[in-house]
């Protein structure tokens, strides 16, 4: 990073239309996005392309315990850019772009008193701002001021915030959301014309809380999470504050969002080598099992890990049950030991058993048996053989719980474990800086197919373009007991989907998952149509393009992995035939192998042919539908 020229620094601050001439202004690289900070660090706007995205918005923060901060002025501004190719590990892309222009604004309270600094970025794909005191003295703060008013009271996609967040989406516009309720990030949206589409969220939550959107008028205003049964305020330092990124992603359309790094690129890069890490796909034994009742099975597992091994998945997940003292399902019992295994289960036998036929084990965990003895859990299962753990139920995202996501990463990593956290919030980012913190839920997923029938077609078709913006999601894919909706049974065990086989192919190409899960039966995959897609597909890309489709409505996603391109496409209730211009493919000519639905809605009809990248691909959907491609260099 540098400091720009005194002349790119008057660039930065060429005005936008309706500015003040003291504000502060910032432009994305290419001049199409505008950032404005009133001289006195009250307010905000953002336009893209000559439009207003964000209205005129309050910015500030809301002391407890002490002065509120006065009245403010611009003593000062630091200017710089930024331009680096990050290399990643397991993730959507092999690298990141991290391309910005940058502030550092100072303000001084009246009669030389305390200073605020507000950082803001300006990226080609968005931009984003966090606030920052410094000081040796503690900061107890009761909220944030911060607010985002949306141009022209949109249409939103938005989810109602809850512990787990584990909600649909619906869209509604501003004024139609409910007041008394917060909405989860994030919130996507588009400008009047249409010309934007642009997500609300956060980033980067290090050191700092939670926090969802609550409406206020025609504003959401950020609320912060506070520490259950804590009085007082929702974040407390013993020094100084960084509060995390308030950040708001654009595009032209609103499936390119799903190509952006800007959650990624606003939380620091890995330090230390990740190459270990390893994404893949894994077997599950929870899924088509009981919701409660399960007890450990030495031969269950086994034979679980020889399904692993034989379909060539490099884990196999343990679910809750397999500790001494676990009970009929996933409550945090005091006598539950996640240091041993339960009676009859020889954990390093069973550990070498994979080992040998090229497995490695991943173990389930509730939070509160791993929170007070990280240390003594995860050298244990570093010395068993573990490759990595899931750990479930924290279902809170306040300051304790921020923490916690923190410190079980970095001691995960260090013993070269993966990590998978469910009942958890929304990805800030984390992934970026810990790469074996490789997936989390935070996600109205599959699981949920086994309890009502909410994980229907249209929000399937939702979740890509909203919950999967902010990072991977551990939807757990790949039931293949299909049904259309109609027929459609809740089921706890041996569950059904509301999809048909091509849409549960297309979920491995379209949600984005470093570690994915095969979720079903090992009987209900072996001699089935499509599976021997499912055992081809990679976890981890390349590069992902986002080629057509409407939230709720239809997705096609391309993803690359090496010199091969891997096609989703999905479908909601009406059945439709996308039409896939090929020329993103490299000049050449490509075996294309196809699989899409059948005559009924278990069945996939597989063929391949040649093609270029002059070609256009037709992918016949039924409704509920998907298909899913492979093309290859021809040989």
């Amino acid at each position: 990073m540098k400091i720009i020229t005194p002349i790119a620094a008057a660039v930065l601050a060429l005005g936008a239309s309706g500015a003040q001439a003291a504000d502060a202004l910032l432009s994305s690289p290419d001049g199409r996005i505008t950032l404005r900070i009133a001289d006195d660090g009250s307010r905000f706007s953002i336009s893209r392309k000559g439009e207003t995205v964000i209205a005129d918005s309050p910015l500030g923060l809301a002391l407890d315990g002490q002065p509120p901060l006065g009245a403010l002025t611009l003593e000062s501004r630091q200017d710089t850019r930024e331009d680096r190719v990050i290399p990643l590990v397991a993730t959507k892309a092999a690298t990141a772009r991290d391309h910005y222009l940058g502030t550092t604004l100072t303000f001084r309270e009246a009669g030389g008193g305390r200073r605020l600094f507000i950082d803001a970025r300006a990226y080609d794909e968005g931009v984003a701002f966090r606030y920052r005191l410094e000081g040796q003295g503690p900061v107890r703060l009761k909220d944030e001021r911060t607010a985002f008013v949306p141009a022209g009271d949109p249409a939103c996609l938005v989810t109602p915030v809850e512990g787990a967040h584990e909600l649909p989406f619906e869209r509604l516009r501003i004024s139609e959301l409910k007041r008394d309720t917060g909405y989860d990030v994030p919130v996507v949206c588009a400008t009047p014309s249409g010309r934007t589409h642009y997500a609300i969220t956060q980033a980067h939550l290090e050191g700092y809380t939670g926090a969802s959107l609550w409406r206020d008028g025609p504003a959401l205003r950020v609320r912060l999470s506070g520490v259950p049964k804590r009085e007082g305020p929702a974040y407390v330092s013993s020094a100084g504050l960084t509060t995390a990124w308030r950040a708001v992603m654009m595009a032209d359309r609103a499936g390119q969002l799903i190509e952006s790094q800007l959650v990624g690129n606003l939380n620091p890069p890995p330090r230390g080598d990740f190459s270990w890490v390893k994404a893949g796909k894994t077997s599950w034994d929870w899924w088509s099992g009981p919701l409660e009742g399960v007890k450990p099975d030495l031969a269950a597992y086994k034979r679980f890990i020889d399904f692993a091994a034989e379909s060539g998945f490099p884990y196999h997940l343990m679910d809750a049950g397999w500790a001494f003292g676990t009970g009929p399902c996933c409550d945090a019992l005091p006598g539950t030991d996640i240091t041993r295994a339960a009676d009859g289960i020889d954990m390093p036998a069973l550990v070498r058993y994979a080992a040998d036929k090229g497995v490695g084990l991943l173990l389930w965990v509730h939070w509160e048996h791993l929170a007070p003895r990280m240390e003594e859990v995860l050298d244990t299962y570093a010395r068993w053989g573990i490759k990595g753990i899931k750990v479930d139920f924290m279902n809170r995202d306040d300051q304790e719980m921020v923490a916690f996501y923190q410190r079980v990463a970095e001691a995960t990593a260090k013993r070269h474990l993966l990590l998978d956290l469910h009942g958890a919030y929304v990805p800030a980012g984390l992934q970026r800086t810990y790469p074996n913190f490789i997936t989390q839920e935070g996600v109205l997923g599959a699981e949920w197919n086994k309890m009502d029938r909410r994980i229907t077609p249209r929000h399937n078709l939702m979740l890509p373009y909203t919950r999967m913006l902010a990072g991977p999601m551990d939807y757990t894919p790949g039931g293949f007991r299909n049904a259309t909706p109609g027929d459609f049974e809740v089921r706890a065990s041996m569950p059904l989907t509301q999809t048909t086989r091509g849409q549960a192919l297309a979920m491995y190409v379209v949600y984005d998952s470093p570690l994915q899960m095969v979720s079903d039966d090992p009987s209900n995959y072996r001699g089935e149509t499509g599976f021997d897609f499912v055992r081809r597909v990679p976890a981890a890309w390349d590069e992902t393009r986002f080629l057509a489709g409407e939230p709720g409505e239809d997705i096609v996603l391309a993803r690359r992995s090496g010199k091969a391109w891997y096609l989703g496409a999905m479908t909601s209730e009406r059945a439709r035939t996308e039409k896939v211009p090929l020329r993103f493919l490299p000049p050449g000519r490509w075996r294309a192998t196809i699989w899409q639905d059948g005559e009924v809605v278990r069945a996939v009809r597989r063929s391949t042919r040649s093609v270029t990248n002059a070609d256009v691909l037709t992918l016949s959907l039924a409704a509920a539908g998907g298909a899913a491609v492979i093309l290859e260099p021809a040989p």
